[in-house]
């Protein structure tokens, strides 16, 4: 079985498109939303977290402080170099096992940071959700509730869409122009025949 990775810059639309490989039955793998339940439910990277950020890391709940884990390490690049080398890895490996339980022609995983974490090097191809700057910030600002320079600041601590493009196998342009359908089918049949 192949495993695909899907990825895309802040308001490219990744999930949108992810979501119709899923409705076409390909297992999908949410990395963002398991790294989410890793931060929580691994020990491991529970003891990690604290070891480097402190107690607050978790409420008295045992519920992760994601607020106050943001405000820590989104302004310094240090620091989240530090949380992302705790938590990646793990996610990578949990990423990894469930793929190979799958079964199919390929499965799929979507990950905001694909490329940034590395984890694309354990994918058999990856597939890029590519849209205009102006159309992406217009997305988040009404999808968030955000300024643009909110948004802006978000897209500076990602991975230029020009960078990715250089890593990708396939492209998808949600530009709201091309259809997306006809796209999205036409990389599933080439990974059907691969």
């Amino acid at each position: 079985m192949l495993k695909i990775g899907i990825t895309g810059g802040i308001g490219t639309g990744k999930s949108f498109v992810s979501k119709i490989f899923k409705s076409m039955g390909v297992p999908f793998y949410d990395a963002d939303k398991e790294a989410k339940d890793i931060m929580t439910k691994s020990d491991i990277v529970r003891r990690g977290l604290i070891d480097a950020f402190g107690s607050e890391t978790y409420r008295e709940d045992g519920a992760l402080n994601r607020k106050w884990l943001a405000d820590k390490v989104f302004k310094d690049p240090e620091k989240l170099q530090v949380l992302n080398g705790i938590v990646h890895p793990v996610v990578i490996q949990s990423a990894v096992d469930w793929a190979e339980k799958q079964k199919g022609a390929y499965s799929l995983k979507e990950a905001a940071l694909l490329y940034e974490s590395g984890s694309y090097q354990s994918l058999d191809y990856t597939i890029l959700v590519a849209a205009p700057l102006e159309l992406r910030i217009k997305r988040v600002m009404k999808r968030d509730n955000v300024s643009e320079e909110e948004v802006l600041d978000r897209m500076s601590r990602q991975m230029s869409e020009e960078e990715k493009k250089g890593y990708a196998d396939f492209i998808v342009v949600n530009d709201e122009i091309a259809p997306l359908l006809p796209q999205v089918l036409a990389i599933h049949h080439k990974l059907m025949e691969k």
